[in-house]
C-alpha cells in the first residue's frame, strides 16, 4: 500500500497527462496481475468496480472521528488542518504524521479484503473498529490515500480514463479495445486482468450495469441545427429524467444519469418494461405524464422531481404525478451490442422490440399533420401511470420547417428539440456534434458551485449567493454569481448542504466543496476580467438544481465561448 501510496503523490505533483499514463504503465507492470487489478480499481478512485454496488457507508464526519480518535487531536487543531488543506485525506495526513508508525506492512490484498469486510459489517460502530484498526498500522501517507479511496475523491488529476491509457501501454493493447472492456464490465480490475492475458476481445456486457449516456451539445438556432445535418432526425426534448432501463432475466431496473438506480421512484414502469422479450437495454426520458382528451402532455419538471429518492411511493404519489418513460434509443438487444449501429438501425431495432412487446401500451402514433404528438388512446380500465412509449420523430426539410417543430414542441410544454444525424453512432458519455439540442434563445449552462454567500435581508441568516463556475479542462473557472430563481425551502436545504461541505470558512462567504450542480439561465455573455474563465453571465439566475449530473457533466468554456460568438454574429 505505501508504493501506491508513493506513486499517487508522484502522479499528483505532474500536470503532464502522458506523465501520468507512464508512470500507472510502469507501476502495473511491476506487480503481479491480481495485484495490478486490485491497484486499478483504487486508483479509478473507488473502494470496489463501478459494477459492484457495494458501498462502505462510512460518511466523512464518522472518517474525521477516527482521526481524532487515533492522535487524541482536539477539534480546533482538526478544523484548522481541514481548512487549511480543503482535504479530508491531506488534512489527515498532517495531523497523522508525528504519530503515525514511520513504516507498515499493509498489502493491496489486504486492503481489498478489509474493504469486503467493512461493506458486509452492518452496524456502523463494527465498522469503524475494522477501520481504526486499520488506519493505526498505517502509515501517515498510507492513511492519506485509504482515506481518499473510501471517499472516492483522490484528487491527484487522474481519470479513469488515464487508467484505461495507462493499461493499454502497460500490457500493448489497443486503447479503444481497452475503454471498450470497461465500458462492458464496467470493472476496471478486471478489464486489466483480461488486458494481461491479451483477451480483451473475451469481455462481455453485464446487464443491470449502467453505460455511460450519449450527449447532445447545444444548438444557437434553427439554421445552425439544420445545416449540421440536414434531414436529421427530430425529436421533441422532454423535461424529466434521463433514464437507461435495463429488462431481462426477469428483473427490470432503472439508472439515472449519474448512474444511481432509481427504480424505486418508479414502480409502475416495471411490469410494462417486463413485457420487453429478451434482454434489452434502452434509453429514454421518465416525465410527468397527464394524460387528456387530446393524448397527452409533459407536465413540468417540478412535478416529477417529487418522484426523485423516494424508497417507496404511495398510491396517492402515483396518481398525483403519472409517469410515462419516452424511449428514443437501444444500447443492447438480442445479445450484442448496438453502439455501433448508425441512428438509423437502431431505430429499426427499436420498432421490433416494441413489436414484440406485448401489453406496452398505449403505442404513440404520429398524426396526419405530422406533428410530434403522443395519441394515445387509453381503454377505460387502463392505468393512469406508468406508460412506456417510443418518442416519435420527423424529418426536416428545412430550418423554417425545424423552426415550426421547435413552437410546437415549445407549446406542449416541452424544453425544444434534440436534431439527431441518422448516421450517428451511440457514444456513451460523449458531447459532440452528432446530437444537438434546440431550446431557447441563448442555451443554458449547467455549472458547479464554488462559494456560497450569506444574503441580506431575510436572507441574512442562509447562504443564498451562490459563485459558479464551468470546466476548463481539468480546472473549474468561475463564470458567475446568481441568488434568484430557487424557492425558500431549496434556499434552506441547500444551507445544511453548503454547511457541511465548506471547505474554507472566509465568514460571510464560503468556499465550498464543487459538488453541487446548477443550471442557470441569462441574457448575454460578456468579455469579463472579474471571472477566471474570461467571461461573465449578464443578468444570470438559476433555473433549477440538477441532482441528476455530476460535476463532471458540467458545460465548458468552449461551450461558453461557442455561444459568445454565436450571440456576436460570428
Amino acid at each position: 500500500m505505501q508504493r501506491l501510496a508513493e506513486l499517487c503523490e508522484r502522479i499528483g505533483a505532474t500536470t503532464k497527462k502522458t506523465e501520468k499514463v507512464a508512470l500507472l504503465a510502469e507501476y502495473f507492470r511491476s506487480l503481479e496481475t491480481s495485484n495490478a487489478a486490485i491497484a486499478a480499481v483504487f486508483l479509478a478512485g473507488g473502494a470496489f468496480p463501478a459494477f459492484d454496488e457495494r458501498t462502505l457507508q462510512i460518511g466523512g464526519s464518522a472518517l474525521w472521528k477516527l482521526v481524532g480518535e487515533i492522535t487524541g487531536a482536539r477539534e480546533p487543531a482538526l478544523t484548522a488542518a481541514y481548512r487549511k488543506r480543503g482535504d479530508l485525506g491531506a488534512a489527515a495526513y498532517d495531523v497523522l504524521l508525528p504519530k503515525a508508525p514511520a513504516e507498515s506492512a499493509i498489502t493491496l490484498r489486504e486492503l481489498r479484503a478489509i474493504f469486503d469486510q467493512i461493506a458486509e459489517t452492518r452496524t456502523a460502530a463494527a465498522k469503524s473498529a475494522i477501520l481504526k484498526s486499520l488506519l493505526e498500522r498505517a502509515t501517515a501517507l498510507e492513511a492519506k490515500y485509504i482515506l481518499k479511496i473510501i471517499t472516492g475523491e483522490l484528487r491527484i488529476g487522474l481519470k479513469e480514463s488515464l487508467v484505461e491509457e495507462a493499461i493499454a501501454k502497460a500490457y500493448e493493447e489497443p486503447p479503444a479495445s481497452v475503454q471498450r472492456s470497461n465500458m462492458l464490465l464496467g470493472d476496471i480490475g478486471g478489464t486489466l486482468t483480461l488486458a494481461a492475458e491479451h483477451r480483451l476481445d473475451a469481455a462481455r456486457m453485464r446487464l443491470f450495469h449502467p453505460l455511460g449516456f450519449m450527449l447532445a451539445s447545444p444548438a444557437a438556432d434553427a439554421e445552425e441545427a439544420f445545416h449540421y445535418f440536414e434531414h436529421g432526425q427530430v425529436e421533441d426534448k422532454y423535461d424529466g429524467i434521463r433514464a437507461q432501463a435495463h429488462c431481462g432475466r426477469g428483473q427490470v431496473r432503472l439508472f439515472s444519469r449519474t448512474r444511481d438506480e432509481i427504480t424505486p421512484s418508479f414502480p409502475e414502469l416495471v411490469p410494462a418494461l417486463s413485457e420487453f422479450a429478451g434482454e434489452v437495454i434502452l434509453d429514454g426520458e421518465i416525465v410527468a405524464w397527464r394524460h387528456n382528451d387530446n393524448g397527452g402532455h409533459a407536465m413540468p419538471f417540478g412535478e416529477i422531481q417529487k418522484r426523485l429518492g423516494r424508497k417507496q411511493v404511495s398510491r396517492k404519489l402515483m396518481d398525483e404525478v403519472p409517469i410515462a418513460y419516452i424511449v428514443f434509443d437501444v444500447m443492447y438487444a438480442g445479445g450484442e451490442l448496438t453502439l455501433d449501429k448508425p441512428l438509423a438501425e437502431r431505430v429499426h431495432v427499436l420498432e421490433g422490440i416494441f413489436a414484440g412487446a406485448k401489453g406496452v401500451a398505449p403505442k404513440p402514433v404520429v398524426n396526419a399533420q405530422g406533428n410530434l404528438l403522443l395519441e394515445l388512446e387509453v381503454a377505460e380500465n387502463a392505468a393512469t401511470s406508468g406508460w412506456v412509449l417510443r418518442a416519435p420523430s420527423l424529418r426536416a426539410d428545412s430550418p423554417t420547417q425545424l423552426e415550426q417543430y421547435f413552437d410546437e414542441a415549445m407549446a406542449r410544454g416541452n424544453e425544444g428539440l434534440m436534431i439527431k444525424d441518422i448516421g450517428s453512432p451511440y457514444l456513451p458519455g460523449r458531447r459532440g456534434r452528432w446530437w444537438l439540442k434546440l431550446k431557447r434563445e441563448l442555451a443554458t449552462l449547467d455549472v458547479v458551485v464554488t462559494a456560497a454567500e450569506f444574503g441580506h435581508g431575510k436572507r441574512i441568516h442562509v447562504l443564498s449567493d451562490y459563485t459558479f463556475a464551468v470546466r476548463k479542462g481539468e480546472e473549474l473557472v468561475n463564470i458567475g454569481k446568481a441568488y434568484s430563481g430557487l424557492t425558500d425551502k431549496e434556499i434552506a436545504e441547500l444551507t445544511q448542504w453548503f454547511l457541511a461541505h465548506t471547505t474554507a470558512d472566509h465568514g460571510h462567504l464560503r468556499e465550498v466543496e464543487p459538488k453541487m450542480v446548477l443550471e442557470v439561465a441569462f441574457n448575454a455573455i460578456m468579455r469579463s476580467d472579474r471571472h477566471d474563465s474570461g467571461y461573465a453571465l449578464r443578468f444570470p439566475r438559476i433555473v433549477r438544481v440538477r441532482e441528476d449530473k455530476l460535476p463532471k457533466d458540467i458545460d465548458t468554456v468552449e461551450i461558453v465561448e461557442r455561444i459568445y460568438k454565436r450571440q456576436h454574429g460570428r
